[in-house]
Protein backbone atom coordinates (compact mmCIF):
# COMPACT_ATOMS: atom_id res chain seq x y z
CA UNK A 1 0.00 0.00 0.00
CA UNK A 2 1.20 3.51 -0.82
CA UNK A 3 2.58 5.36 2.17
CA UNK A 4 0.23 8.19 3.12
CA UNK A 5 1.06 11.21 5.26
CA UNK A 6 -1.80 11.36 7.74
CA UNK A 7 -1.43 14.69 9.54
CA UNK A 8 -3.99 17.36 10.31
CA UNK A 9 -7.54 17.97 11.47
CA UNK A 10 -10.76 16.89 9.76
CA UNK A 11 -14.26 18.23 10.35
CA UNK A 12 -16.50 15.29 11.29
CA UNK A 13 -19.90 16.45 10.10
CA UNK A 14 -21.01 12.81 9.72
CA UNK A 15 -21.10 12.43 13.52
CA UNK A 16 -23.61 13.68 16.07
CA UNK A 17 -23.94 13.90 19.85
CA UNK A 18 -26.57 12.57 22.23
CA UNK A 19 -26.58 14.33 25.60
CA UNK A 20 -27.62 12.36 28.70
CA UNK A 21 -27.96 14.61 31.75
CA UNK A 22 -29.26 14.04 35.25
CA UNK A 23 -28.55 12.12 38.47
CA UNK A 24 -29.37 8.80 36.74
CA UNK A 25 -27.54 9.44 33.46
CA UNK A 26 -24.76 6.94 34.14
CA UNK A 27 -26.95 4.24 35.68
CA UNK A 28 -29.50 4.53 32.88
CA UNK A 29 -26.92 4.11 30.12
CA UNK A 30 -25.25 1.36 32.12
CA UNK A 31 -28.49 -0.62 31.85
CA UNK A 32 -28.88 -0.02 28.11
CA UNK A 33 -25.42 -0.32 26.56
CA UNK A 34 -22.75 -3.02 26.34
CA UNK A 35 -20.20 -1.12 28.40
CA UNK A 36 -19.85 -0.06 32.02
CA UNK A 37 -21.00 3.54 32.38
CA UNK A 38 -21.55 3.54 36.14
CA UNK A 39 -17.78 3.47 36.68
CA UNK A 40 -16.90 5.71 33.74
CA UNK A 41 -14.26 8.14 35.03
CA UNK A 42 -13.50 11.68 33.92
CA UNK A 43 -10.28 10.57 32.21
CA UNK A 44 -11.83 7.64 30.35
CA UNK A 45 -13.89 7.10 27.22
CA UNK A 46 -16.08 4.12 26.42
CA UNK A 47 -16.72 2.39 23.12
CA UNK A 48 -20.19 0.86 23.45
CA UNK A 49 -23.09 -0.58 21.50
CA UNK A 50 -26.87 -0.51 21.81
CA UNK A 51 -28.41 -3.88 20.95
CA UNK A 52 -31.82 -5.33 20.30
CA UNK A 53 -33.25 -8.02 22.56
CA UNK A 54 -31.71 -10.53 20.12
CA UNK A 55 -28.23 -9.07 20.65
CA UNK A 56 -28.03 -7.32 17.29
CA UNK A 57 -26.21 -3.97 17.23
CA UNK A 58 -28.35 -1.00 16.24
CA UNK A 59 -25.96 1.80 17.27
CA UNK A 60 -22.39 2.35 18.40
CA UNK A 61 -20.99 5.17 20.50
CA UNK A 62 -17.95 6.78 21.99
CA UNK A 63 -19.06 7.95 25.42
CA UNK A 64 -17.41 10.43 27.81
CA UNK A 65 -18.39 11.84 31.18
CA UNK A 66 -17.20 15.45 31.39
CA UNK A 67 -19.31 16.05 34.51
CA UNK A 68 -20.64 13.62 37.15
CA UNK A 69 -24.23 13.98 35.88
CA UNK A 70 -23.45 14.49 32.20
CA UNK A 71 -22.54 11.90 29.57
CA UNK A 72 -22.01 12.64 25.89
CA UNK A 73 -22.48 9.88 23.32
CA UNK A 74 -20.91 10.43 19.91
CA UNK A 75 -22.44 8.34 17.12
CA UNK A 76 -23.05 8.39 13.39
CA UNK A 77 -25.48 11.21 12.62
CA UNK A 78 -27.56 9.10 10.23
CA UNK A 79 -28.74 6.83 13.06
CA UNK A 80 -28.94 9.43 15.82
CA UNK A 81 -32.64 10.32 15.64
CA UNK A 82 -33.83 6.70 15.69
CA UNK A 83 -31.33 5.82 18.42
CA UNK A 84 -32.42 8.73 20.59
CA UNK A 85 -36.07 7.76 20.15
CA UNK A 86 -35.34 4.17 21.13
CA UNK A 87 -33.32 5.08 24.22
CA UNK A 88 -35.98 7.58 25.30
CA UNK A 89 -38.60 4.82 25.35
CA UNK A 90 -36.81 3.23 28.31
CA UNK A 91 -36.22 6.31 30.46
CA UNK A 92 -39.49 5.80 32.40
CA UNK A 93 -38.84 7.14 35.93
CA UNK A 94 -35.08 7.50 35.60
CA UNK A 95 -33.84 10.98 36.37
CA UNK A 96 -32.14 11.58 33.05
CA UNK A 97 -32.87 13.84 30.09
CA UNK A 98 -31.81 12.67 26.64
CA UNK A 99 -31.43 15.23 23.85
CA UNK A 100 -29.86 15.65 20.43
CA UNK A 101 -26.98 17.99 21.24
CA UNK A 102 -25.29 17.86 17.84
CA UNK A 103 -25.74 21.60 17.23
CA UNK A 104 -24.04 22.35 20.55
CA UNK A 105 -20.73 20.75 19.60
CA UNK A 106 -18.08 20.80 16.91
CA UNK A 107 -16.38 17.46 16.26
CA UNK A 108 -12.97 17.05 14.68
CA UNK A 109 -10.62 14.20 13.94
CA UNK A 110 -6.95 14.79 14.75
CA UNK A 111 -4.17 12.74 13.21
CA UNK A 112 -0.39 12.63 13.44
CA UNK A 113 1.31 15.91 14.32
CA UNK A 114 -2.06 17.60 14.96
CA UNK A 115 -2.17 15.84 18.34
CA UNK A 116 1.00 17.43 19.67
CA UNK A 117 0.07 20.74 18.04
CA UNK A 118 -2.97 20.77 20.32
CA UNK A 119 -1.15 19.74 23.49
CA UNK A 120 -2.00 16.04 23.37
CA UNK A 121 0.31 13.16 24.12
CA UNK A 122 0.48 11.05 20.97
CA UNK A 123 1.41 8.02 23.08
CA UNK A 124 -1.86 8.03 25.04
CA UNK A 125 -3.53 4.63 24.62
CA UNK A 126 -7.01 4.36 23.07
CA UNK A 127 -9.97 4.97 25.36
CA UNK A 128 -8.62 7.91 27.33
CA UNK A 129 -10.20 11.36 27.64
CA UNK A 130 -8.15 14.53 28.07
CA UNK A 131 -9.89 17.67 29.32
CA UNK A 132 -8.37 20.60 27.41
CA UNK A 133 -10.27 23.44 29.06
CA UNK A 134 -13.08 25.68 27.79
CA UNK A 135 -15.33 22.62 27.68
CA UNK A 136 -13.12 20.76 25.19
CA UNK A 137 -12.46 17.01 25.39
CA UNK A 138 -10.02 14.94 23.36
CA UNK A 139 -10.52 11.17 23.13
CA UNK A 140 -7.62 8.99 22.06
CA UNK A 141 -8.62 6.62 19.26
CA UNK A 142 -7.09 3.51 17.78
CA UNK A 143 -4.24 4.49 15.43
CA UNK A 144 -4.36 4.02 11.66
CA UNK A 145 -1.29 2.25 10.29
CA UNK A 146 0.58 3.37 13.40
CA UNK A 147 -0.47 7.03 13.13
CA UNK A 148 -1.96 8.37 16.40
CA UNK A 149 -5.48 9.78 16.20
CA UNK A 150 -7.94 11.55 18.48
CA UNK A 151 -11.53 12.76 18.54
CA UNK A 152 -11.85 16.46 19.44
CA UNK A 153 -15.17 17.47 21.05
CA UNK A 154 -15.60 21.22 21.55
CA UNK A 155 -18.40 23.74 22.07
CA UNK A 156 -19.87 24.71 18.72
CA UNK A 157 -18.67 28.32 18.97
CA UNK A 158 -15.07 27.42 19.87
CA UNK A 159 -12.19 27.88 17.45
CA UNK A 160 -11.12 24.84 15.46
CA UNK A 161 -8.11 22.87 16.74
CA UNK A 162 -4.67 23.70 15.36
CA UNK A 163 -3.37 21.81 12.36
CA UNK A 164 -3.61 21.72 8.61
CA UNK A 165 -6.93 20.74 7.06
CA UNK A 166 -7.25 16.99 6.58
CA UNK A 167 -9.53 15.81 3.81
CA UNK A 168 -12.70 14.16 5.14
CA UNK A 169 -12.25 11.18 2.81
CA UNK A 170 -8.74 10.62 4.15
CA UNK A 171 -10.10 10.61 7.70
CA UNK A 172 -12.76 8.08 6.71
CA UNK A 173 -10.02 5.88 5.28
CA UNK A 174 -8.11 6.18 8.57
CA UNK A 175 -11.23 5.04 10.41
CA UNK A 176 -11.28 1.85 8.35
CA UNK A 177 -7.55 1.31 8.82
CA UNK A 178 -8.02 1.61 12.61
CA UNK A 179 -10.13 -1.55 12.53
CA UNK A 180 -12.99 -0.04 14.58
CA UNK A 181 -16.46 -0.27 13.02
CA UNK A 182 -18.83 2.68 13.42
CA UNK A 183 -22.41 1.52 12.98
CA UNK A 184 -24.34 3.27 10.21
CA UNK A 185 -27.76 2.70 8.64
CA UNK A 186 -26.85 -0.08 6.15
CA UNK A 187 -25.62 -2.42 8.90
CA UNK A 188 -28.21 -1.84 11.64
CA UNK A 189 -29.10 -5.22 13.20
CA UNK A 190 -26.60 -7.04 10.99
CA UNK A 191 -24.20 -8.15 13.75
CA UNK A 192 -23.82 -9.08 17.37
CA UNK A 193 -20.98 -7.06 18.97
CA UNK A 194 -18.36 -9.80 18.61
CA UNK A 195 -18.97 -9.98 14.86
CA UNK A 196 -17.45 -6.48 14.66
CA UNK A 197 -14.73 -7.32 17.23
CA UNK A 198 -16.14 -5.07 19.94
CA UNK A 199 -15.17 -7.44 22.74
CA UNK A 200 -11.54 -7.22 21.53
CA UNK A 201 -11.38 -3.40 21.52
CA UNK A 202 -13.09 -2.57 24.81
CA UNK A 203 -16.65 -2.28 23.51
CA UNK A 204 -18.22 -4.99 25.69
CA UNK A 205 -18.01 -5.54 29.43
CA UNK A 206 -18.94 -9.11 30.36
CA UNK A 207 -18.91 -8.40 34.10
CA UNK A 208 -21.58 -5.70 34.14
CA UNK A 209 -25.29 -6.22 34.71
CA UNK A 210 -28.03 -6.84 32.21
CA UNK A 211 -28.75 -4.78 29.12
CA UNK A 212 -30.88 -5.55 26.04
CA UNK A 213 -29.40 -8.58 24.28
CA UNK A 214 -26.93 -9.32 27.07
CA UNK A 215 -27.76 -13.01 27.32
CA UNK A 216 -27.17 -13.64 23.62
CA UNK A 217 -23.97 -11.58 23.58
CA UNK A 218 -22.64 -13.53 26.58
CA UNK A 219 -23.65 -16.87 25.07
CA UNK A 220 -21.79 -16.04 21.86
CA UNK A 221 -18.68 -15.36 23.90
CA UNK A 222 -18.65 -18.24 26.35
CA UNK A 223 -20.29 -21.13 24.50
CA UNK A 224 -18.11 -21.05 21.41
CA UNK A 225 -20.97 -20.16 19.06
CA UNK A 226 -19.27 -17.19 17.39
CA UNK A 227 -18.48 -18.02 13.78
CA UNK A 228 -17.93 -14.55 12.34
CA UNK A 229 -15.28 -11.89 12.84
CA UNK A 230 -14.37 -8.58 11.22
CA UNK A 231 -11.23 -8.40 9.10
CA UNK A 232 -9.37 -5.59 7.36
CA UNK A 233 -9.37 -6.01 3.58
CA UNK A 234 -8.24 -4.23 0.45
CA UNK A 235 -9.96 -4.17 -2.97
CA UNK A 236 -8.97 -2.76 -6.35
CA UNK A 237 -12.53 -1.59 -7.09
CA UNK A 238 -15.13 0.29 -5.01
CA UNK A 239 -16.89 -1.56 -2.20
CA UNK A 240 -19.81 -0.27 -0.15
CA UNK A 241 -21.13 -0.64 3.38
CA UNK A 242 -23.75 -3.38 3.49
CA UNK A 243 -22.42 -5.09 0.37
CA UNK A 244 -22.27 -8.86 0.58
CA UNK A 245 -19.07 -10.85 0.21
CA UNK A 246 -18.85 -14.20 -1.58
CA UNK A 247 -16.38 -17.01 -1.99
CA UNK A 248 -15.21 -17.61 -5.55
CA UNK A 249 -17.40 -20.13 -7.36
CA UNK A 250 -20.28 -19.85 -4.90
CA UNK A 251 -22.61 -16.98 -5.72
CA UNK A 252 -25.60 -18.45 -3.95
CA UNK A 253 -24.71 -17.85 -0.34
CA UNK A 254 -22.80 -14.80 0.97
CA UNK A 255 -20.06 -15.45 3.52
CA UNK A 256 -19.70 -11.90 4.80
CA UNK A 257 -20.84 -8.28 4.81
CA UNK A 258 -18.91 -5.04 4.36
CA UNK A 259 -19.24 -3.17 7.66
CA UNK A 260 -17.24 -0.07 6.72
CA UNK A 261 -15.39 1.08 3.61
CA UNK A 262 -13.47 4.03 2.21
CA UNK A 263 -11.41 4.91 -0.83
CA UNK A 264 -7.69 4.42 -0.23
CA UNK A 265 -5.53 7.46 -1.09
CA UNK A 266 -3.02 5.25 -2.92
CA UNK A 267 -5.74 3.68 -5.06
CA UNK A 268 -8.28 0.98 -4.45
CA UNK A 269 -10.54 0.66 -1.42
CA UNK A 270 -10.07 -0.39 2.21
CA UNK A 271 -12.87 -2.21 4.00
CA UNK A 272 -13.80 -3.83 7.27
CA UNK A 273 -15.63 -7.05 6.45
CA UNK A 274 -17.55 -9.13 8.98
CA UNK A 275 -17.46 -12.69 7.70
CA UNK A 276 -17.39 -16.38 8.43
CA UNK A 277 -14.09 -17.43 9.96
CA UNK A 278 -14.09 -20.61 7.92
CA UNK A 279 -14.54 -18.66 4.65
CA UNK A 280 -11.65 -16.37 5.52
CA UNK A 281 -9.43 -19.37 6.06
CA UNK A 282 -10.48 -20.77 2.66
CA UNK A 283 -9.66 -17.47 0.93
CA UNK A 284 -10.50 -16.31 -2.61
CA UNK A 285 -13.08 -13.72 -1.54
CA UNK A 286 -15.00 -11.27 -3.70
CA UNK A 287 -17.26 -8.26 -3.06
CA UNK A 288 -20.77 -8.11 -4.47
CA UNK A 289 -20.68 -11.40 -6.36
CA UNK A 290 -18.62 -14.57 -6.68
CA UNK A 291 -16.82 -12.99 -9.64
CA UNK A 292 -16.76 -9.45 -8.18
CA UNK A 293 -13.72 -7.44 -7.07
CA UNK A 294 -11.21 -9.56 -5.21
CA UNK A 295 -10.55 -8.90 -1.53
CA UNK A 296 -7.07 -9.19 -0.06
CA UNK A 297 -6.84 -9.69 3.70
CA UNK A 298 -4.48 -7.49 5.73
CA UNK A 299 -3.50 -7.74 9.42
CA UNK A 300 -5.76 -6.07 11.94
CA UNK A 301 -4.06 -3.38 14.05
CA UNK A 302 -5.04 -5.21 17.26
CA UNK A 303 -5.25 -8.77 18.52
CA UNK A 304 -8.58 -10.55 18.61
CA UNK A 305 -9.48 -11.56 22.14
CA UNK A 306 -9.41 -15.26 21.37
CA UNK A 307 -5.88 -14.89 19.98
CA UNK A 308 -4.38 -13.24 23.05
Amino acid sequence: MTTVVLNGTATLSQLGVIRAEGPDAASFLHGQLTQDFSLLGATEARLAALCTAKGRVIASFIGIRPQPELILLVCSRDILAATLKRLSMYVLRAKVKLTDATDQFALYGLAGTALTANGLDAATPPGKRTAIGDGISAVSLYPADGVPRALWIAPADHAAPAGSQLDADLWQWSEVRSGIVTVTTPIIEAFVPQMINYESVGGVNFKKGCYPGQEIVARSQFRGTLKRRTYLMQADAPVAVGQEVFAAGDGGQPVGTVAQAAAAPGGGWSALVSMQISALEAGNLHAGAADGPGLAVEPLPYALLEDI
